[in-house]
């Protein structure tokens, strides 16, 4: 089955004498504004262009961009999508240096060496962050997003567990495998079906939404190549205990010599923990820690997409995985899935660094987290709803309805708010919670006080109709989501 269908197929035209008077060629003529004709009305106005297909002749580029931007003129407000993590509001001069770096191919280090520097202080910037021990030891780079630097990171630890294994490994009856929560993101499964590695999952358990490290230290033997600890469960904003997976990894060691190491998921927190959560010790000043990511496109605060990816050390990231690149006349390592992509988001990264430094980081992400909890207990103050987080850890929180709703669920919910263009997902956790539905609010910068409070406004107007239900409405409760991490 092809990854993208081509379109719908169209039969014969109608025939005999019921026929329609306008065919598809009148349509396409009466489908298009004469005013987008430059100068002349009607000049080259004639037909809109086919949909599927090239079309034959060249358009006025004002009229090429009329007809693209009138059609996303249907997509969602991104400002009030608070399904995503992603940053969708950037100061205009960030646009401005990312409008003059979109022709730069990242790849070409030689011939761009001035963004290949940028992207090597925005490395050695986040190992300071991340309290490496030697900050000059890290390797890192950057990547398209976090779900690329989940698979530069997965690979190594793929990697570096056959190194010590190659007396047994390849073979038939052994399988390598990496232990994680049921919570991941869906990069961390489809890395396991790419790089053929078995998935070990810790489920949900009662309240407990994320890995247990008791449980993950469990499902470890000689053949897991890591553990993976997510600081910011995109189910509902919680950090993972990483400094406990870590105790019971080292406790493991001790009691059966597997030595395991542990991947930190930063893709939100590894941006928000820095800067709000000083004391929470989860990066590498836990030595198990071989590697960390994050979203420089989430609360790193960059349009997307850039990630990052880095590794305590030389040790952590096989040799034969970097690829050399001539660089100023010097030898620059690069490891990524992808070759050619812009430099305008790693421009903006830099630029991000720059504008805001520690202190803006901290205020940012701050206000975000205010806002956050400052909704959450309205929300909760309603009475229909029951709170499972309260955006103190990501500025993100995840409700439910209350036990003693029952003309209404939560789909219904994120129905009536996309009415007013809203996106507020609905969905159901995984095993062993499948029982749990719930909503979710992303809060990021951009999503203001003011935002919050019409976000309120519009849910309280929404209640009166709700309850009056006679049962929830939605059917299709898979299609009703718009949750896909």
């Amino acid at each position: 089955m092809p990854l993208h269908q081509g379109p719908p197929s169209q039969g014969p035209p109608s025939q005999g004498p019921h026929a329609s008077h306008v065919d598809d060629r009148d349509r396409r003529r009466l489908a298009v504004n004469p005013f987008h004709g430059a100068t002349n009305p009607l000049g080259g106005m004639t037909e809109a262009p086919p949909a599927h297909r090239l079309p034959d002749s060249p358009l006025p580029p004002e009229t090429a961009y009329r007809l693209v931007h009138d059609e996303l003129m249907l997509d969602g407000n991104a400002r009030l999508n608070l399904a995503t993590f992603v940053t969708t509001w950037m100061e205009p001069q960030a646009g401005v240096l990312m409008s003059e770096c979109r022709d730069k191919n990242m790849i070409d280090k030689d011939e761009y060496p001035h963004t290949a520097e940028l992207e090597r202080r925005c490395v050695a910037m986040l190992a300071d962050l991340w309290h490496a021990p030697d900050p000059s030891a890290v390797v890192g780079c950057s990547t398209t997003g976090s779900s690329e630097a989940c698979m530069l990171a997965g690979m190594a630890l793929k990697r570096r567990w056959a190194l010590r294994n190659a007396d047994r490994y390849p073979a038939k009856d052994v399988r390598p495998n990496l232990v994680m929560g049921v919570n991941v993101q869906v990069c961390w499964e489809k890395f396991c079906n790419f790089w053929e590695v078995e998935a070990r999952q810790v489920p949900m358990e009662g309240d407990r939404f994320h890995l247990d490290p008791q449980a993950a230290a469990g499902l470890c033997d000689e053949n897991t190549i890591g553990v993976v600890g997510i600081l910011g469960s995109t189910f509902d904003g919680s950090y993972e205990p990483v400094a406990d997976l870590c105790a019971a990894l080292d406790a493991l060691q001790e009691r059966t010599g597997l030595d395991v190491p542990v991947h930190v998921d930063g893709a939100s927190g590894g941006m928000v923990a820095p800067f709000l959560d000083e004391d929470l010790v989860w990066d590498f000043r836990l030595p198990r820690v071989a590697s960390i990511n994050t979203s420089g496109h989430k609360y790193g605060l960059v349009y997307p997409g850039v990630g990052w990816a880095l590794w305590r050390d030389a040790a952590a990231l096989p040799e034969e995985l970097v690829f050399r690149v001539n660089y100023l006349g010097g030898d620059m390592p690069t490891f990524a899935l992808n070759f050619s992509r812009p430099g305008a988001q790693v421009v903006a990264q830099y630029y991000t660094f720059l504008r805001l430094g520690r202190d803006g980081y901290r205020a940012v992400q701050q206000a975000s987290r205010d806002i956050a909890r400052g909704l959450a207990e309205r929300v909760a103050a309603l009475g229909d709803f029951r709170l499972l987080t309260r955006g103190d850890q990501l500025p993100v929180f995840a409700f439910t309805t209350a036990d003693d709703v029952r003309a209404y669920d939560v789909f219904d919910v994120s129905r009536r708010l996309r009415e007013g263009g809203w996106l507020v997902p609905a969905y159901t956790f995984p095993p062993h919670r499948e029982d749990l539905s719930v909503l979710r609010v992303v809060c990021r910068n951009g999503f203001s006080a003011d935002m919050a409070d019409l976000l309120l406004e519009d849910l309280e107007r929404l209640l009166p109709e709700l309850r009056r239900q006679p049962r929830p409405l939605t059917r299709d409760k898979g299609a009703a989501t718009g949750f896909h991490h």
